[in-house]
């Protein structure tokens, strides 16, 4: 890789780039997947859904969509081997990128079109192929680019850098997700429009096809320094290999089921309390780029478990406290109260999106500098796997019993109980990694 990083102005630019993409994935994920089934929504049901009825069958959407979201957790390592052994005359990374970006946008489109008009079984068979379709490329583009945080960027603290610059672009996505969707469905749009209207963004990903430079990896090309091809299962032993990754990949397991029910959920949970959503999610996400402030300070003082512990803590007390909003709290305190929990929420969250990037970029780089296969991609594709896992058990089977059987009221409970489960594996993480951040260890290491 030609490229390397280290002006924090192309750092804050590189950092960006995925903003857009993810946006598509938030909106499939939290809202169009939802708008599938009437069941949850109780005001607007006609703009919050395609067409004001049923389009899937629920039992067979629930374990259709897990299946869905699962191949998309299992195909990322075949995809990590993909993208870490691609040969072409333009390189490894940027190919990989676009043609993922297009067949993402491609199945984005087309999962706005039912077959029919009711729910059958084809509509949900089509739902949920187009899903799986989506997810896995969505999977080849983003996991591409999170590789090349290893590969572009040299010092741990650049790397931490880019994974705070990434958590606060994902606050963004999320901001205008939970605040600008509820809107637009209020003015009387329907779901689908709305989801049309934030497919631009996706343009955001061109920032690393112009950025990244490579040398050619064509077979047979002239002065090519040859990279060592690595097997798939040679480069799925790599990651495999190191405890330290192991380890977190339990405790992000536990962590994500709790995150996800949330951020799926919580649409359905405020449409039962009559509360305003659009404040209150501005309140959980607005304030994250000076709440990580307090995670950053505490990582290097104490180092990464300290700031995780605390950042889980916080989460799980605003979930629990936000469960209040069930005609607990008077009616004409509700609001209010809901927009404090939501603050205090906003201590905790940006955390769970900044180690997700900042863990197995700085994993991959330690094992690049040791001499080991380059698997940069592998080690974000096994958390990929663990990560989609948890994820499809939290939208596709937990939500969706809650749905089912009017279960929605104590959906910030659960996700207060699967984060605090995290708080206590955390315990037993590694020194090594329990310590990375940590500004006297960086010191030495110089």
């Amino acid at each position: 890789m030609k490229t390397k990083i280290t002006s924090k102005k192309m750092l804050i630019l590189y950092g960006c780039s995925g903003l857009g993409v993810n946006m598509l994935g938030m909106i499939v994920g939290s809202y169009l997947c939802s708008a599938l089934l009437i069941g949850g929504f109780e005001d607007n049901v006609e703009n919050w859904t395609y067409l004001n009825k049923d389009l899937v069958i629920a039992a067979l959407w629930s374990t259709l969509a897990f299946i869905s979201k699962a191949i998309d957790g299992v195909i990322d390592i075949p995809l990590a081997s993909f993208t870490d052994n691609l040969r072409t005359r333009w390189g490894r990374r940027r190919p990989a990128i676009l043609g993922g970006l297009i067949v993402t946008v491609i199945a984005y489109l087309l999962f706005l079109v039912p077959l029919n008009s009711s729910a059958t079984v084809l509509n949900t068979i089509w739902f949920a192929l187009i899903l799986a379709i989506f997810y896995s490329a969505y999977t080849l583009t983003m996991l591409t680019y999170y590789a090349t945080f290893s590969e572009v960027i040299e010092k741990e603290e650049d790397r931490v850098f880019i994974s705070n610059v990434k958590s606060i672009c994902d606050v963004v996505y999320f901001s205008l997700s939970f605040a600008l969707v509820p809107v637009f469905v209020g003015l009387g749009w329907n779901i689908r429009l709305v989801a049309l209207l934030f497919l631009p963004l996706c343009l955001t990903m061109l920032i690393p096809l112009l950025m990244l430079k490579e040398n050619s990896t064509k077979e047979g090309t002239e002065g090519l320094q040859k990279r060592e091809k690595v097997p798939f299962f040679k480069s799925f032993a790599v990651s495999f290999k190191n405890p330290k990754y192991i380890y977190w990949l339990s405790i992000l397991f536990v962590m994500n089921i709790g995150l996800q029910l949330f951020l799926s959920g919580i649409n359905e949970f405020f449409s039962t309390t009559g509360v305003n959503m659009t404040f209150v999610m501005a309140s959980a996400f607005a304030p994250i780029p000076f709440t990580l402030q307090i995670y950053n300070k505490l990582v290097k003082k104490y180092g990464l478990k300290v700031g995780y512990q605390y950042s889980l803590a916080v989460f799980s007390l605003g979930m629990g406290l936000m469960f209040l909003c069930n005609g607990i709290i008077p009616e004409s305190a509700m609001t209010i109260f809901a927009i404090c929990c939501a603050l205090i929420v906003s201590f905790g969250i940006g955390t769970f999106f900044s180690v997700t990037y900042m863990i197995p970029s700085q994993l991959a780089s330690e094992a690049n500098l040791a001499g080991q296969p380059c698997a940069s991609s592998m080690y974000f594709a096994v958390q990929g796997l663990f990560e989609a896992v948890s994820a499809s058990f939290a939208s596709y089977v937990l939500l969706v019993f809650l749905k089912e059987h009017g279960g929605i009221p104590y959906l910030t409970c659960i996700v207060a109980l699967s984060c605090m489960a995290a708080f206590v594996l955390a315990f037993f993480m590694p020194k090594s990694m329990a310590t990375l951040g940590k500004r006297e260890k960086a010191t030495e290491n110089k």
